[in-house]
């Protein structure tokens, strides 16, 4: 297996991204990593760590898209950019999987433009994990990338989080819910009201029915479907938690999985590739944790089930 890794993606790269390919590498020796960056600046900092540049494949590339580029012109008009590159090699079958912690937008638009979505997605979409009281996690999509959605793309987004939720996590019979401001099937907008109609008689998921702020905690469900935005603000409020009981010792075992360096990343659901894109402000072990999280995706095949499904 080959997995590409975007090393001048990040605030903190090439330094952090380098330092967690070297993590990774070592825990996964049988894993081909691809770094995919300036070698000028990758080789010191394996010597610097104490790593053999041979047990790396390294693609040489000076030219980056920035984090605060516009995606789209970015990437037309850095083709041989990081992200570029990764797309290239991913495309043409020279890797399996890519991950970046870059410019999330471009990850975006390049695999919109490269390895393109799979037929009948209407929108690929991003998730994120919310740690369950009594262990585990719940699934939260989108959350970020789909802003303004409507109800048969929030339909979609039960079906590829329930495939990835049971291929990757293992969870048998996900629980699906929809994220609202009351349990009844009337709360709501228009949009959740109209959702929840197309799901309440899903033959392609287990619907479990609304839940609200406060549940999505909860030991009774698995996979939490809201837009964007919303889940976009659910996930930095998580962050702004964890910073929050960090910063004034109150971290026990439970709050201290609120860590986004535990998870890695999230995989771009509903593509014809396995891509991954981490969090900007990554350090080297969220770097190593997101590649391990590119090489679990590949290995469950995690594109060809969400295609299959879909035929």
């Amino acid at each position: 297996m080959r997995i590409g890794i975007d090393i001048m993606g990040g605030d903190d790269a090439p330094k952090s991204t380098t330092k967690g390919a070297i993590l990774a590498q070592k825990e996964l020796p049988n894993l081909e990593l691809v770094l995919i960056g300036d070698e000028n600046q990758i080789i010191p900092i394996l010597e610097e760590n104490g790593a053999d540049k041979n047990n790396f494949t390294i693609i040489h590339t000076d030219e980056v898209i920035g984090m605060g580029e516009h995606p789209i012109k970015a990437f037309k008009s850095k083709p041989k950019s990081s992200i570029g590159l990764g797309y290239h090699l991913l495309e043409s079958g020279k890797i399996q999987g890519f991950s970046s912690a870059g410019n999330t937008g471009a990850m975006m638009i390049g695999a919109m433009y490269s390895v393109r979505p799979i037929p009948g997605i209407i929108r690929p979409c991003i998730t994120s994990v919310i740690p369950k009281e009594e262990g585990g996690v719940n699934l939260i999509l989108d959350v970020g990338v789909n802003a303004d959605c409507k109800p048969d793309v929030l339909y979609q987004f039960g079906i590829v989080g329930s495939i990835y939720a049971k291929s990757v996590f293992g969870i048998e019979e996900p629980r699906v819910s929809l994220l609202n401001i009351g349990e009844e099937p009337e709360k709501g907008n228009l949009l959740t009201q109209a959702t929840y109609n197309l799901m309440k008689d899903s033959k392609d998921f287990k619907f479990v029915g609304n839940v609200e702020g406060r549940d999505i905690f909860s030991d009774e469900i698995d996979l939490l479907v809201c837009d964007g935005f919303t889940g976009n603000i659910v996930l930095k409020e998580g962050e702004a938690f964890y910073s929050l009981m960090k910063k004034r010792g109150l971290l026990d075992d439970y709050f201290s999985r609120f860590n986004y360096e535990i998870y890695g990343g999230s995989p771009i659901l509903g593509i014809n590739s396995n891509v991954v894109v981490g969090h900007g402000i990554s350090n080297d072990i969220a770097i190593k944790n997101m590649i391990k999280l590119t090489a679990d995706v590949v290995k469950a095949d995690l594109a060809g089930k969400i295609k299959d499904a879909f035929k």
